[in-house]
Formats: C-alpha cells, structure tokens, sequence
C-alpha cells in the first residue's frame, strides 16, 4: 500500500489580518514580504487571530523597517510577569538589498510604506508592506465607479447566458 501526500491547499486560513483601508487609500506599485520580530504573547495572540493593522504604518529609523501603531491585543491568559503592550513598535526583517530599495523610494516625495497583511508561512508571521502613493478623492471615486461598473458587467454578462 502507497501512502498519499497531501498537500495543504493555500487557502485564507494563514491569513492573520488585513488591511482594506490600503488599498481604498493608496496606490500600491509595489509589495514586499517582511518577517516580524515578535514577543510569545504576541505570536499566541495571532494565533488567536486578535490583531488590527488599520492603524499601522512603516517606518524607516537608523536604516531598519519598524512596524509602528498595530495592534496584537493580549489573550486574557497571557503571562502575568510580561508586561504586555498591544501596540508596541515592531521591527521588521528584510535583507539589506530590500531595504535600501523601499528606503530610497519611501523617500520620494508622496510615497510612503503601508502594511498590507499579515500571514502565516511556514509557521512564521510575515507582513506584506506595499510601497504606496496616496489617492486623491477623485481617484477613490474613479476607483468605485469602475467596481461597480465591473460587477454591473458581469451581472449582465450572467444574465445573457
């Protein structure tokens, strides 16, 4: 008798959270994957699945990426002897090629680096960082008429068939 491999089917279950907000309100040209230097509460609390990047952003200090305003919300059964801190800076690891690459383009002028998801690979948490432009309101407008456009299409498109 052969035994049988399965393979795990990359589904939404090894995504921890996303930010919507991004791409409502920025461009992204470009998106790179981070890995998260995280405390044990933090890694259980995502685990849990208790955390927010709406409020996030990246920066760039002494030539390192920082994770700055997300928020990894405690389990009521952390530890008792950390002091658990939900919206901590933390730091993110890229190599030096990556971050000498989004360190001279964040430096352009409306361009800035916003965390996209964070998921699971591999057992590890990582985080997408989009390189983004802000949007005006008439580009947020352009870009709803065109989804409701697309969807109006496919409605009529189903309903001819």
């Amino acid at each position: 008798m052969r035994a049988v491999s399965k393979k795990k089917a990359k589904d939404s279950s090894n995504v921890i959270a996303v930010n919507r907000k991004a791409r409502h309100d920025y461009f992204i040209e470009e998106t790179v994957e981070a890995g998260l230097v995280l405390e044990g509460w933090e890694v259980k609390s995502l685990r849990a699945g208790r955390a927010s990047l709406a409020e996030g952003y990246v920066v760039m200090r002494r030539g390192e990426p920082w994770l700055i305003g997300s928020n990894i919300q405690p389990l009521s059964s952390a530890s008792t002897h950390v002091a658990a801190d939900p919206i901590r800076t933390r730091k993110l690891l890229l190599h030096d090629k990556e971050i000498s690459r989004l360190a001279g383009a964040a430096d352009r002028e409306g361009y800035t680096l916003v965390p996209l998801n964070m998921h699971w690979r591999h057992g590890r948490a990582k985080l997408d960082i989009g390189l983004a432009k802000g949007k005006k309101n008439y580009d947020k407008r352009e870009t709803k008429k065109q989804q409701d456009w697309k969807r109006q299409k496919e409605r009529l498109l189903k309903n001819r068939v």
